[in-house]
């Protein structure tokens, strides 16, 4: 089964940084684009990030421009999430998916969601 696998969520103070990370499992990362969505409890499942793998082409929703930063390792074949300056309503589970060559607008254009990572802000 095409899925991810994303870890590296946790409990951290506001102002706080985590690093998520996310694997692909059964499958190379070349030729698509990675969301980071994130989900909380009575929300829409929201992309906060994308990255376009093959040439690193970035995109961020602007709740957190300056904030998070995507990346990827070609030689790991693995896509990470750097949040820093952690705000509570960052909370929720953090998930990554495809959605081919271009990071597609809406989330139902992509694709082998993994179970995520649950990232809690709170003091």
């Amino acid at each position: 089964q095409l899925r991810f696998v994303e870890s590296g969520g946790g409990l951290v103070q506001p102002g706080g940084s985590l690093r998520l990370s996310c694997a692909p499992s059964g499958f190379t990362l070349e030729h698509y684009a990675i969301g980071w969505f994130r989900q909380t409890p009575g929300k829409e499942r929201e992309k906060v990030s994308c990255i376009r793998y093959r040439d690193a082409n970035l995109e961020y929703a602007d709740s957190v421009k300056g904030r998070f930063t995507v990346s990827r390792d070609k030689a790991k074949n693995m896509v990470y999430l750097q949040m820093n300056s952690l705000k509570p309503e960052d909370t929720g589970v953090y998930y990554c998916a495809v959605s081919g060559f271009y990071c597609a607008k809406g989330r139902h254009e992509y694709d082998y969601w993994g179970q995520g990572t649950q990232v809690t802000v709170s003091s």
